[in-house]
């Protein structure tokens, strides 16, 4: 099975963090099975944007962005060109990622 390195950085000042991340596993679920706070208010389905990240490397090593979650990120707080949903970041290869978190003491959508 294909591993892959995900470093989370943080907006609000905390250290960076570097995880593995099995192939098949969500950015929402490396984050959450070690301990980072990611708000998730759908439950991780696509259902909301809350799990808003940016992807700083590794976007190409992703799945493309489909229509609903772009319709979810356009509902985000401060959207940019690598903003995501972590729910849909699906490790794919054993490339590395490094996704900016931003600060999570707020709610979307």
């Amino acid at each position: 099975m294909q591993v892959a390195n995900i470093t989370f950085q943080f907006q609000d000042g905390q250290p960076a963090q570097t995880h593995v991340a099995a192939q098949g596993e969500s950015v929402l679920d490396v984050a959450l099975n070690n301990g980072i706070q990611l708000q998730h208010n759908c439950g991780g389905v696509c259902g909301c944007s809350t799990c808003h990240v940016y992807v700083v490397k590794g976007e190409d090593y992703l799945p493309e962005i489909s229509d609903k979650e772009e319709d979810f990120i356009d509902r985000a707080v401060n959207p940019r060109i690598n903003s995501r949903l972590a729910c849909q970041c699906v490790v794919q290869t054993s490339q590395e990622l490094v996704i900016l978190v931003p600060p999570q003491d707020f709610l979307g959508h």
